[in-house]
């Protein structure tokens, strides 16, 4: 009988609900959640909200930092699998590490493109990265920089950024410092970039760490802020707030990412019927909320 069930199921290419598959006994009630690190406040605060977001549907969850380490993601991957869980949200920072759309099970993205047919729960990083732009223009910077860890067409951010100097005629300037760099070189990298371009009179920084960064090597140039330098930053986590409630940022929803993507996922895990092709491959964006601190 159960040759039958695995032909038919595989015939048929269905993705099982929790009903069929505790009839197969690998119902597990369980989800993986990738992510970058727990060490940064971002992540940190979204795996609380996934958490939170699955117990009240009953599943518990896996956390998988793969520490920016395409390996470490592609092993936790594997693990997870061998765990036979039910679905997997993924907001890893590796792309084109392995094709997600060929995994058996559902999964969901946050804030990365994984594959066309995969889910994404996003906040409106274009319009984020818009606002804060602007902003600085509005309180006189003329020459503003984006901090960033990558660049290219994927990076909302920097297209927001990139179109409000634009519109205002001035060129830009993108520094870049990978995702993956270790905490104490990142903030020497940070540092020497800054160094290097001193007609720089403002950062907007695509993470609060970075923009940390930033204001902290703005005070210990003897620049008054935010008269002399300006500093904006984003995801504007809770742990933020309160250790820098300061610092202009752009917030990002959270807890709502975090339901939406469980509400995605969830939907996926219980139909029955439905091929993953067949679901709509949703964008849901969020809009986000624009703090304006004492450093604009």
């Amino acid at each position: 009988m159960q040759e039958r069930i695995d032909e038919a199921v595989t015939e048929l290419g269905y993705l099982t609900n929790h009903t069929a598959r505790t009839l197969r006994g690998k119902a597990t009630q369980t989800v993986g959640l990738i992510i970058p690190t727990l060490a940064m406040p971002f992540f940190g605060e979204l795996a609380v909200a996934v958490e939170n977001a699955l117990a009240k549907r009953d599943y518990r969850m896996l956390v998988c930092n793969s520490l920016g380490k395409p390996e470490r993601e592609k092993e936790y991957l594997d693990l997870l699998l061998g765990q036979h869980v039910d679905g997997i949200i993924s907001s890893a920072h590796n792309e084109n590490v392995c094709d997600y759309s060929t995994l058996d099970l559902p999964v969901v993205s946050i804030d990365r493109n994984l594959h066309p047919s995969i889910p994404i729960v996003r906040c409106d990083n274009y319009d984020g990265a818009r606002q804060a732009t602007q902003l600085l223009l509005d309180r006189g910077a003329r020459r503003p920089a984006l901090l960033t860890s990558r660049m290219g067409p994927h990076n909302l951010r920097e297209k927001g950024y990139r179109h409000v100097l634009e519109q205002a005629g001035i060129e830009p300037l993108v520094m870049t410092v990978s995702f993956n760099t270790p905490q104490r070189v990142l903030t020497e990298t940070i540092r020497r970039e800054l160094d290097a371009h001193p007609e720089v009179d403002s950062v907007f920084a695509t993470d609060d760490l970075r923009a940390a960064t930033a204001y902290e090597w703005a005070l210990q140039h003897g620049f008054e802020i935010p008269d002399d330098f300006k500093v904006i930053g984003f995801d504007g986590t809770f742990a933020m707030r309160q250790a820098m409630p300061w610092l202009s940022t752009v917030i990002q929803p959270i807890n709502q990412m975090a339901q939406h993507a469980v509400e995605l996922l969830v939907e996926q895990v219980d139909c029955l019927d439905l091929q993953r092709d067949q679901f709509p491959a949703d964008i849901i964006e969020l809009p986000i909320k624009l703090y304006r601190g004492r450093t604009v």
